[in-house]
């Protein structure tokens, strides 16, 4: 049996995502991404770049599988740069007075102080993200199986089933932030504007605001098919050892990112029962993680959208040209 097509426009799934920032949205389409924020006095700001990925330069890097983990690094990086571009373009850093630590850094650094600080908050994260989703889980469950007197088999559903919690509860919590809330607002409104692409319909905030917000290509659908994917690999990993368990775990999130990267691409193209099943989590998380966005928000989101894609949008990339502001490299964004 054929897949089914998703909803949308042949030719147009897929040609362009996203990215919430601070008071704004990052669009990316081919190798050119486009981000607009709205500053304090209300106006538009703009930036454009391009960003050509490492798989358009190496062949071998972009088969499938081994092409998931090279995206999902330069993701990453892309994300990492655009926050600290939207920040830049906010006057965020210039705005708040340094503490004590902030102001050693930056006796010592320079201006490179706010990429010090993001790396370390950066290293830390993966440290408190690998012991919440990789040791904690498989520490409780381990007691369960001892407790219980052995559970067999069930041992990875329920260490499948404490991430997910885990990742629920963290993301709940931070919905609770009045600035995360802002920044699920520009989420939704990155997405309806996507969704008013795709379908066709003239790109204007009235018409993205009858569209949905949520989209099976988003970086939370991809989480979710993540954390269903590593119950099945991880449960080809003896419980023996539990260090040598967490180590074979870290060892194969690659393949566990790459086979998730093939699914989302799959999945953004067409919908079928098992996509369908694969994604409805994600969907289900984006009530979360996406809120409703007012008109000016989705005016930033469309905005954004434009100056991504000129050959579609000529007339307003021509318009916006003059309100540009410099812009870093970084990777490409798929």
């Amino acid at each position: 049996m054929k897949p089914e097509k998703a909803c949308g426009l042949p030719g147009r799934l897929g040609r362009v995502g996203g990215q919430a920032v601070l008071e704004g949205v990052m669009m990316k389409s081919g190798d050119r991404t486009a981000l607009a924020v709205r500053d304090e006095a209300g106006q538009i700001r703009t930036s454009v770049d391009t960003h050509v990925s490492i798989r358009k330069k190496y062949k071998f890097l972009n088969i499938p599988l081994v092409r998931g983990v090279v995206n999902f690094v330069e993701t990453m990086l892309l994300s990492y740069n655009t926050l600290m571009q939207s920040a830049d373009m906010l006057g965020i850093d210039d705005a708040a007075e340094d503490t004590k630590f902030e102001a050693w850094l930056r006796s010592k650094w320079g201006d490179k102080m706010m990429g010090v600080l993001m790396g370390i908050a950066t290293v830390l994260g993966l440290v408190i993200g690998l012991g919440l989703f990789l040791y904690l889980p498989a520490l409780v469950t381990k007691w369960l199986d001892s407790l219980l007197g052995g559970i067999g088999w069930f041992r990875n559903l329920i260490e499948g089933v404490m991430k997910i919690a885990i990742f629920v509860a963290y993301i709940a919590l931070c919905s609770l932030m009045k600035e995360m809330r802002r920044t699920f607002e520009y989420h939704g409104a990155e997405h309806k504007s996507i969704a008013c692409y795709e379908s066709g319909m003239e790109l204007t905030p009235e018409n993205a605001a009858k569209c949905t917000r949520f989209h099976p290509r988003c970086g939370t659908s991809f989480l979710f098919v993540i954390l269903i994917l590593s119950i099945l690999v991880n449960s080809l990993i003896s419980w023996e050892n539990l260090a040598l368990r967490v180590v074979l775990k870290i060892l194969l999130l690659p393949v566990i990112v790459g086979l998730g990267f093939e699914f989302i691409m799959y999945a953004g193209k067409h919908t079928n029962w098992f996509t369908r099943l694969l994604s409805a989590p994600g969907l289900w998380m984006q009530r979360i993680t996406t809120r409703e966005p007012d008109e000016s928000q989705l005016e930033i989101a469309i905005a954004a959208m434009k100056l991504a894609m000129p050959d579609e949008f000529p007339e307003d990339a021509t318009e916006t040209a003059s309100e540009e502001a410099p812009a870093e490299s970084a990777p490409e964004n798929e």
